[in-house]
């Protein structure tokens, strides 16, 4: 079992930057690659972003590359969302993620999630 909680949410207006970050704990974080997703009112949640276990290759979702940053620090525990140049459509909550798998961008891919946190970026 992995718990994970992430923070950081809140409002922000179009143009500003937010950090999230999802503090993981139970079995070992180092062993899991991590991924960030988000769903928007009436929306399916979508993938966005997905950093491997020793954080050496990343993969992100169209709409944030050259936005968004993922990263982590297996030290600590804890993953990380940077998200810069901020848009009204990135409003939604987001959820991190841990898989066992090597690759995994697929919400099905992922065992592990924690309960999310509210980004709303006004216009």
């Amino acid at each position: 079992q992995v718990q994970l909680v992430e923070s950081g949410g809140g409002l922000v207006q179009a143009g500003g930057s937010l950090r999230l970050s999802c503090a993981a704990s139970g079995r070992t974080f180092s062993g899991y690659s991590m991924g960030w997703f988000r769903q928007a009112p009436g929306k399916e949640r979508e993938f966005i972003a997905y950093i491997s276990s020793n954080g050496a290759i990343t993969t992100y979702a169209n709409p944030v590359k050259g936005r968004f940053t993922i990263s982590r620090d297996n030290a600590k525990n804890t993953g990380y969302l940077q998200m810069n140049s901020l848009k009204p459509e990135d409003t939604a909550v987001y959820y991190c993620a841990v898989s066992p798998r090597v690759v995994a961008t697929i919400n099905w891919q992922y065992d592990y999630w924690g309960q999310g946190t509210q980004v709303t970026v006004s216009s």
